[in-house]
């Protein structure tokens, strides 16, 4: 969102640099392309000078970082990007879609539907989606702003949830599971951001959320009690031959998506057009050709004998959700499943748990732990006893170094068979597209 948000303001004619200690793809790509990739990598205070108008913080700067010092020492107006993009959104409609879960995928069926039906809409989504050149989109005119709300931290100055500081017209929650160990250690406070969130939405909002979330559920009665809430839960559908399609009073529609999770995500989106004007009719008729966003079940490769596809899943509940859907949507198919451990929560012992009996159902499960990942977060590396027992599943396999992946991969019979490789990283840099060549050549 942050090189977004960069190359949007260059576009829009602001001159816009920018600092950063790690800078990969696709930020790289598109910042290069765009003629804002930094010269070289890492902070230096001799960049930040007085006829700087603002300065953005993101949420991983550190206190002591040079950069964030000197805009202090020189008085400069510095904001978290949440609290920037509410500023100019002020004055539009704000819909704000949270959760630990599905919130990327939510927004951006809202936003293929928006499109489709042909509104004029801002938007700001953390994933790039077919049909929208950026994750962002920040006019003067639009009159409707789509926002993903992340729980996370807006930044080191303001360590209060990103979400807070949108202040909804329209909100929905599509369920908490624990994560973000690093920030909320305290399990209570995590869920604690949700209830402080149904109460920044406007006056006479609404508050759209899923029934079948069993921690929604239960704090349900903290929620802001002066809007207005509409519930949902998985719609009625049916799965033949690999495709999975809505049963509706409008009729039957076939879709691109699959998986339980899935169909949750589009029954909350569906209510979240109908809030803002879009009509049953139009979204049936928008969704069929949803695909999906950038790594969320993405597919790579199809054929009659192999289905690839790369997915973002990290936290349990994801991780969980993914493997599961790809399991009932191809049940007569080898599911192999791999993973990587790559968040600050998930390659934290304590809270390793979690991650309980999510990958039993695959035929092959294996984790893959980074070692540059932990060097950089400063974590010490996990044992594969520690894992297995975690995980529950003492068959897990587990891998340490990206070229022992390749060589797994490749070594595994992917006949009839759907390949899951889930990551929030990017497997120690191995190219997917010329893994999936290698095999399938």
């Amino acid at each position: 969102v942050m090189h977004n948000i960069a190359i949007v303001l260059s576009r829009q004619g602001h001159q816009v640099t920018g600092s950063d200690d790690a800078i990969n793809d696709p930020a790289k790509t598109n910042l290069s392309n765009a003629g804002l990739l930094p010269s070289s990598i890492g902070f230096d205070e001799n960049n930040i000078t007085t006829d700087i108008d603002v300065v953005i913080l993101g949420m991983h700067a550190r206190l002591d970082n040079p950069e964030l010092k000197r805009a202090q020492a020189l008085g400069l107006k510095i904001v978290s990007f949440p609290e920037y993009l509410f500023e100019i959104a002020k004055n539009k409609k704000r819909v704000v879609v949270a959760g630990s879960h599905g919130k990327t995928t939510i927004t951006s069926m809202i936003m293929h539907v928006l499109h489709y039906a042909g509104l004029d809409f801002d938007y700001m989504v953390g994933a790039r989606l077919k049909g929208f050149d950026t994750a962002v989109r920040l006019t003067e005119n639009a009159p409707i702003i789509i926002l993903e709300g992340d729980e996370y931290l807006a930044s080191p100055l303001q360590p209060e949830s990103k979400f807070m500081f949108y202040k909804p017209h329209v909100a929905l929650i599509s369920g908490i599971a624990w994560d973000h160990i690093n920030v909320f250690p305290v399990y209570d406070n995590y869920v604690n951001q949700f209830v402080n969130f149904t109460n920044s939405i406007e006056p006479g909002g609404s508050l759209i959320w899923c029934e079948e979330d069993a921690e929604l559920t239960r704090i349900a009665p903290q929620f802001n009690s002066a809007v207005k809430q509409v519930l949902y839960r998985t719609p009625s559908h049916e799965i033949e031959n690999g495709v999975t399609s809505l049963i509706t009073q409008d009729g039957d529609f076939t879709l691109e998506i699959f998986g339980k999770h899935n169909l949750m995500n589009l029954e909350g989106a569906r209510l979240v057009c109908n809030e803002i004007g879009v009509s049953n009719e139009v979204f049936y008729k928008a969704i069929q050709s949803f695909e999906g966003a950038a790594n969320r079940l993405q597919l790579l490769f199809k054929n009659e004998n192999t289905i690839v596809f790369k997915d973002f899943a990290h936290s349990p509940s994801k991780l969980k959700a993914t493997v599961d859907a790809a399991r009932s949507q191809f049940p007569r198919r080898k599911l192999i499943a791999v993973m990587e451990l790559h968040t600050f929560s998930s390659i934290n012992e304590n809270f390793l748990p979690e991650y309980a009996e999510s990958m039993n159902v695959a035929d092959v499960a294996i984790v893959y732990l980074d070692e540059h990942t932990f060097a950089l977060k400063q974590m010490n590396m996990l044992q594969d006893d520690a894992v297995k027992s975690a995980f529950g599943n003492q068959s897990l396999q587990i891998i340490r170094k990206p070229t022992e992946l390749k060589e797994r991969l490749l070594s595994e019979d992917w006949q009839h068979s759907c390949v899951l490789l889930m990551s929030s990283g990017n497997f120690g840099g191995m190219n997917l597209d010329e893994l999936i060549t290698t095999k399938m050549t």
